[in-house]
């Protein structure tokens, strides 16, 4: 079990006298040799980052992974930023914005001389074009949904009309900005500050033929023209991403860091280890065998984050017997949440009985899914397999992480002795964990999903009929309807009570089974600044500081 994690004392006395030879090597310290790159990197204003996997892309248009979007953080920005401690929207690219009393109406103000990286005046009409791109159905973005609220948007994507000027998009002057809504939308202003809303460069895109194409090489080091604080300066395919500040960038004399480099690693270990070598500022994450031992030897180089997101499994309801909404909610009652929170997860990660986290905005949901091995099995009776009778052996796929395998292996036992049937497990990597659940190759997947601002819509929204991230092959008109509804609502109270009847219905009918909620343990040099906790998981490099050790 990933509890027992050996002789604690021996491996906290080793974590000690690792960490002190690691200090050895610093500046000044008696007997110093050398110095390590993460000392070297701070003197020169680099800041050395893990980011778990190897990007999928660096177009904001079509990257999907948490992992990517803090690649482009670096490269792009919105019209608004989340700031870290309120995750509420803050100037970013628009210095100001105002919004109609009917709320359907949102004008948004640029700041004076903004540019792009490659020195080009940087208009309202180049979002507009950026939207109308993402919207533009032969691109197939799965983030299209996102910008949804937008009048016309959703009949232009999904090619009921070809004319983009049904869309509620307007630049009557270069800093100036009109979105007019299909209905209100009170978050829209967090809404802009998410990749896929991110200005991508018109001409840039025409010259490499990406405009509605994907995997073009536009965003390659010396292609790429981005309107961040940084550019890309490197890609090396599984090895490192290096941006370089961006001279053109409006606020560039407060940005401190001359670069960031991302080292995409999806081995916590390996991070690990190289954070005690000195070769990393901070990690992605850390390994549950480790939280505790850094705890008691160095908590200061620990940090354990609050996180909105929420791990669940996914059924592929194109493939029998998963197409039974009686076998997923059987096989989503037969997991003991709280069993694998308090001994697989070791506290590291709270269990979830919903989708959406507790107080996610204000919201809490009243449905829970909670462990009933006895209607678990009447329900899988019902469905045709008494006692896993006949259940045909699955497969289960999951990120080859430090946490899912293992966590499914739990699930896997539950499974087998709760209810009879019998699962394999697949480990994969992201990429290709990813793309079979976009495209349904598969029989049940793990998966995860980060807030993309502090609302429940942001999870409930995912399983829309179509939806360009349901990756389940479910969809209900019911369901639909009782989101369309809550976007009508004028009050929160009322949307929220929506909300508790899309859940409800969500987790009775099953495509996806909540399994634990999100937290981040990783760890930090103590000359990082301004790396303040994200409940969102977002952080503005902008605000980074360097100190030398």
């Amino acid at each position: 079990m990933p509890g027992d994690y050996g002789d604690m004392k021996s491996w906290t006395a080793t974590l000690r006298a690792a960490l002190l030879a690691a200090l050895l090597l610093l500046p000044g310290a008696v007997h110093a040799k050398r110095e390590t790159p993460a000392a070297s990197a701070a003197k020169a204003e680099t800041l050395l980052l893990g980011n778990g996997a190897e990007p999928e892309d660096l177009d904001p248009q079509v990257v999907t992974a948490y992992s990517d979007q803090n690649i482009l953080i670096a490269l792009f920005e919105g019209l608004t930023a989340i700031d870290e401690k309120t995750s509420q929207p803050v100037p970013a690219a628009a210095a100001s914005w105002e919004t109609s009393p009917n709320g359907l109406t949102w004008t948004f103000h640029l700041r004076e001389g903004l540019r792009w990286s490659d020195g080009e005046a940087l208009t309202a009409d180049d979002f507009v074009q950026s939207w109308v791109r993402i919207l533009t159905p032969a691109f197939g973005a799965e983030y299209a949904n996102l910008l949804y609220p937008i009048k016309g948007a959703e009949e232009f994507n999904m090619g009921s009309s070809n004319d983009p000027a049904i869309l509620g998009l307007a630049s009557p002057d270069e800093r100036t900005i009109r979105i007019t809504l299909a209905r209100p939308t009170p978050y829209l202003a967090a809404l802009v500050a998410q990749p896929p809303w991110f200005p991508v460069n018109p001409r840039v895109l025409e010259h490499y033929g990406a405009t509605t194409k994907r995997g073009t090489q536009w965003t390659r080091a010396g292609n790429l023209v981005g309107n961040g604080p940084f550019i890309l300066d490197e890609w090396t395919p599984n090895s490192r991403i290096v941006v370089a500040k961006n001279p053109n960038y409006w606020n560039a004399d407060a940005v401190t860091l001359r670069q960031i480099v991302f080292f995409p690693n999806e081995s916590p270990d390996t991070e690990e280890k190289d954070f005690r070598a000195g070769q990393l500022h901070l990690t992605y994450s850390l390994p549950l065998s480790k939280i505790e031992a850094y705890r008691k030897a160095s908590p200061e180089l620990l940090r354990v984050d609050p996180f909105l997101q929420t791990f669940f499994l996914r059924f592929n309801t194109k493939r029998p017997p998963f197409d039974d909404a009686r076998v997923r909610r059987a096989l989503s009652l037969a997991v003991d949440r709280d069993l694998i929170a308090r001994r697989v997860l070791s506290g590291g990660y709270p269990p979830a009985h919903s989708l959406t986290p507790p107080d996610c905005g204000g919201y809490t949901s009243r449905s829970r899914v909670e462990l009933d091995l006895e209607q678990a099995r009447k329900l899988l009776s019902d469905a045709g397999f008494p006692g896993g009778k006949g259940f045909r052996p699955f497969e289960v796929q999951v990120r080859n992480d430090e946490v899912q395998p293992v966590v499914m292996e739990a699930v896997q036992a539950m499974w087998s002795k709760g209810l009879g049937v019998h699962m394999t497990i697949a480990t994969v990597e992201q990429k290709t964990w990813i793309q079979n659940q976009q495209t349904l190759d598969y029989d049940v997947s793990t998966a995860g999903w980060a807030g993309d601002f502090l609302d429940p819509v942001t999870f409930l929204d995912l399983f829309v009929t179509g939806g360009g991230n349901n990756w389940t092959g479910w969809g209900e008109k019911a369901y639909d309807q009782i989101l369309d509804q809550a976007g009508s609502e004028q009050s929160q109270a009322a949307r929220f009570e929506d909300f508790q009847k899309a859940e409800a219905y969500l987790l009775e009918q099953g495509p996806v089974a909540p399994l634990y909620y999100g937290a981040r343990a990783y760890l930090i040099a103590p000359c990082v600044g301004g790396w303040t906790p994200a409940l969102l998981g977002y952080h503005r490099y902008t605000l980074v500081r360097l100190s030398e050790e």
